[in-house]
């Protein structure tokens, strides 16, 4: 029975999480700063092939984990430094975005045709800790960014998975931020090659690489926020027809590099809010451009999941008062895990429904 539920479970995974078909997989990340120093990181995720099943999943400290390899539950072993809050896909294992006590935050966004692991190696079991699991053992383990580049040093990061058409073990990328402000992304390419960069952009999305989408933006120099001034062109006056003119050529498609850019100019045009409740609600009407309607990645006449949307939730992590806030595709109530509320040391393991009535979402005002 075991073994059975194993496999299934990397089905599960490859075919949602790590191996999806093309533009099915789609995450925006944004930073923000508020101007009394509350620093936010917030994302969407996005799935078309079906439910991912996601869970509110609740860390305590001390609480025992064994990473999985593709040999079974017989992995990397850890007991959570850090109590932590998070969102997972497919299973609760496998937390997608989070935030621990110490303010630190990580996440992981696909990263089609580009990201690429080591084989695993039986040899280095004991230190391996699956990609689908890697958020979870940063934030459990760690309390800055500084941390955790000299622990992964220390670990092995695998795939479970099976190899895509061309032989790679197709991963993710992930972005990684403390309470400091610093924020790195890490990429694994080449069959395990990391690489590390400092993400000064503010933004965060799927393939290309982190240099790519850097060096792309110079192709959208001309854009800013505001409105082209009325001028007079051979004699033919000329005026704008709507507010926002100067940002005309702003693309507005569905894939990682337009989302990208977009959200570069939205978050960068976007007054500085002044503080917490300003920031998050903030980072949550960004990030409503960036919602999927399900239906956009369909061809006609292919059949749709039964979902209200593609984007099936959307996360914000409060990295300087440790908060963790979310809505997901059937409720767009925002709701907020407070992690200076919570006793680590007492509180259990959970992984609990995101929707507490997913069926129940309309608050309905009587007079």
């Amino acid at each position: 029975m075991q073994k059975t539920r194993y496999l299934a479970l990397l089905g599960l995974l490859c075919a949602a999480l790590l191996c999806p078909p093309p533009g099915a997989y789609a995450c925006t990340g944004i930073a923000i700063n508020a101007a009394d120093g509350t620093r936010l990181l917030a994302r969407t995720i996005e799935w078309k092939g079906g439910n991912l099943n996601s869970k509110l999943i609740i860390m305590p400290r001390g609480h025992k984990n064994t990473a999985l390899t593709p040999k079974g539950e017989n992995g990397k072993v850890w007991h959570n430094k850090y109590g932590a809050v998070g969102a997972s896909t497919v299973e609760p294992r496998f937390v997608t975005e989070g935030v621990n006590e110490k303010g630190l935050n990580a996440g992981i966004f696909y990263f089609s045709h580009y990201g690429s692991l080591t084989p695993y190696n039986p040899a280095y079991t004991k230190k391996s800790v699956s990609d689908g699991e890697l958020v979870r053992y940063i934030l459990t383990n760690f309390a800055n960014v500084e941390e955790t580049l000299q622990g992964l040093k220390k670990i092995e990061i695998i795939p479970i998975g099976k190899p895509d058409a061309t032989g790679h073990y197709a991963t993710g990328h992930w972005r990684i931020s403390d309470a400091t402000g610093r924020s790195i992304i890490l990429e694994i390419t080449d069959d395990g090659k990391r690489h590390f960069y400092e993400n000064d952009l503010g933004v965060f999305t799927n393939s290309p690489d982190f240099p790519w989408h850097r060096s792309n933006l110079n192709n959208y120099i001309h854009l800013s926020g505001g409105e082209t001034p009325d001028k007079t062109i051979g004699g033919v006056q000329l005026f704008s027809l709507g507010g926002g003119t100067n940002l005309t050529g702003l693309p507005g498609d569905l894939t990682p590099p337009s989302r990208l850019v977009r959200a570069f100019f939205y978050l960068h045009t976007a007054p500085t809010p002044k503080d917490t409740y300003g920031a998050v609600t903030q980072a949550f009407h960004l990030l409503n451009n960036f919602d999927l309607p399900i239906g956009a990645e369909y061809a006609p006449g292919q059949p749709i999941p039964d979902m209200p949307s593609a984007t099936q939730w959307t996360a914000v992590s409060d990295v300087t008062h440790p908060a963790f806030y979310y809505r997901t595709m059937y409720n767009s109530a925002i709701r907020k895990v407070d992690l200076t509320k919570i006793d680590f040391d007492k509180v259990p393991y959970q992984a609990v429904d995101m929707d507490e009535n997913p069926q129940e979402t309309f608050y309905e005002r009587k007079f």
